[in-house]
């Protein structure tokens, strides 16, 4: 009996089809991908720059922002360019190694904002449950140690994930009904089995998205108990009034993934494939196009710092006329 090698049941390239059923509204569709998509790196680009160059902003929340702000472009780029591709151009076509390092940078990224969010809220704790001694816990150093274990942690779980893709082989076409490389949509094409695939990926999902939930929650409950404990009125609504954005943020971000994780797994046939598309996409889009939205309406520092640019530049107009 003739055995094949491996790799000849490895596909060259992947057909990514975009939304199914949808495809008549593609171009339509494309419009909103392509407007927050635009705000996003707009918004993102901004808060960076604003981060590295107003003094103001040198401080332990607004690093954890840039962070943030990093991360969201990262994860928006990986994904948005590809699918606007497929609904204006149909350039459906992506290479199996240029499959993985997308899948890569997808869970990567992901993986990173929900680090991120996590340290923002332990940030947050810090600040409101420890004021005075928050310039000595938090300090530089510290906070590079932890950005780089959060980052460490998200890429040495997400590597095995493209190997044991990679592995697979696969025999039941190259067709991917999605506008990006999704683990379990590529391990579907599959004719092996996919079990190591699935128990990892769960795994991974509660390696970081659950440990993260834990810690934002612990967090969040003790800021409740300090803020609670403030006898002045105005210095609850103060302490309140810090969390707000990071709030947001987490609502953006985990409110998406809760669905398209529960959806995916429990879903079965009754969530429609072109809802849990859009959805999944939805993703990896909101929170890029919100956060720096709600952090420049909500944080009163970085109004500011836009608030004065804009005041500078008009007044370098009108002495110019």
């Amino acid at each position: 009996m003739l055995m094949l090698n491996q790799t000849d049941l490895t596909p060259a390239s992947f057909i990514l089809n975009g939304i199914p059923g949808l495809e008549d509204v593609h171009m339509w569709i494309s419009f909103p991908f392509c407007s927050m998509y635009a705000v996003a790196v707009v918004g993102n680009c901004g808060l960076l720059y604003l981060i590295r160059y107003e003094d103001s902003l040198h401080r332990t929340m607004y690093y954890f922002l840039a962070m943030l702000s990093l991360t969201d472009l990262v994860m928006c780029t990986t994904t948005i360019p590809k699918a606007l591709c497929i609904f204006w151009f149909h350039l459906k076509e992506i290479s199996f190694n240029e499959c993985l390092v997308q899948m890569f940078f997808i869970y990567t990224s992901t993986g990173m904002e929900s680090g991120v969010l996590m340290l923002m809220a332990l940030d947050r704790y810090v600040a409101i449950c420890y004021p005075l001694r928050y310039s000595t816990i938090l300090t530089n150093p510290v906070l590079a140690k932890v950005g780089l274990a959060t980052f460490l942690r998200v890429v040495l779980l997400v590597i095995p994930l493209t190997f044991i893709i990679k592995r697979l082989p696969y025999c039941r076409g190259n067709i991917l009904h999605h506008t990006y490389c999704d683990h379990m949509s590529v391990a579907k094409l599959s004719c092996g089995n996919i079990k190591v695939n699935v128990i990892y990926g769960l795994m991974v999902a509660l390696l970081i998205g659950g440990f993260d939930i834990l810690c934002i929650t612990i967090s969040y409950t003790m800021i409740l108990r300090a803020v609670v404990s403030l006898s002045s009125a105005d210095a609850r609504q103060k302490a309140f009034s810090t969390c707000t954005a990071h709030i947001c943020a987490i609502v953006f971000s985990y409110s998406p993934a809760f669905f398209c994780f529960f959806s995916h797994r429990f879903g079965g046939h009754t969530v429609p494939p072109s809802c849990h598309i859009i959805v999944a996409n939805i993703y990896l889009l909101l929170p890029p196009t919100m956060n720096p939205i709600v952090y420049g309406v909500k944080t009163k520092q970085i109004r500011d710092c836009v608030i004065r640019i804009f005041s500078s530049s008009k007044d370098i107009k009108s002495h110019s006329i």
